[in-house]
């Protein structure tokens, strides 16, 4: 039912326990496999770029991140594999749910952009609203 996983990350301690759901749901399912989203944002980009200049370290940080949540993964031995987009979180999680074939998305309630989800909403509920597949909120 579920074996097609989209798991929304971005390094937060909420992402990281959805690590944990989407490797219970792919395990329960015997054959399910997880897709990592990661999204930097414009602002995101902006301040990696000047923190870090070198876009190998950059794309190095990015990864450093997911760490914690590809984790979780292998040591499950829950098959994944990360993508990394760039644009507004909510949209492009959306976008990539809708055009892949996925079975549920799997999101944290809060992320590490405060100030985003106080003023925009936060980007779990855009997800829940616009994607056409399930999608389980993690707190």
């Amino acid at each position: 039912m579920y074996k097609n996983i989209l798991l929304a990350a971005d390094g937060s301690e909420h992402s990281v326990r959805t690590a944990e759901r989407a490797a219970e749901l792919a395990l329960l399912q015997g054959d399910g496999e997880v897709t990592i989203v990661y999204v930097v944002d414009g602002e995101q980009s902006k301040t990696d770029v000047l923190s870090e200049g070198d876009k190998s370290l950059i794309d190095q940080r990015r990864h450093e991140r997911l760490h914690p949540i590809e984790t979780i993964l292998e040591e499950k031995r829950v098959p994944f594999h990360v993508e990394i987009k760039h644009g507004e979180p909510g949209p492009s999680i959306v976008n990539l749910a809708n055009e892949g074939e996925f079975d549920i998305v799997i999101i944290g309630s809060r992320g590490l952009n405060a100030l985003q989800e106080m003023v925009l909403g936060s980007v779990s509920h855009k997800v829940a609203k616009r994607a056409n597949c399930p999608v389980m909120i993690v707190k």
